[in-house]
Parts: structure tokens; C-alpha cells; sequence
């Protein structure tokens, strides 16, 4: 089983080498607090982030 990481740029988690939100390769094993965002155009908390696509999201990225 892969082990999930969160992009450093976007904070998408995800098991995959290469974050599929951003395209970024700096993924991070050290991320805190999980957020399930599933309409990011109605969701407070998904503006606040930034998130575009529904999906789990980091809210601390180290």
C-alpha cells in the first residue's frame, strides 16, 4: 500500500509520484489536518485554500 503525501505547491494528497492537480514532483510525508473538499465552487473552505478539484487536501504542508 502506498503511502499518502500532499503536494507542497496545492496540498492535494495523494499516493501517486506526481500531484495529477498540479503537476508538481514535491510531494511531502509531513502534512497535518485532512479536509475533504466535494464542491469547490460552494465551499467556504475550499476558497480559503485555494482548492479547484474536488479531492483530500492538507491544511499544514511541511
Amino acid at each position: 500500500m502506498s503511502k499518502e503525501r500532499a503536494c507542497r505547491h496545492c496540498h492535494y494528497i495523494t499516493t501517486e509520484d506526481r500531484c495529477p492537480v498540479c503537476g508538481s514532483r514535491d510531494l511531502s510525508d509531513e502534512w497535518f489536518d485532512l479536509v475533504i473538499i466535494t464542491d469547490p465552487e460552494k465551499s467556504r473552505i475550499a476558497q480559503a485554500i485555494g482548492a479547484k478539484v474536488p479531492g483530500k487536501y492538507a491544511v499544514r504542508v511541511r
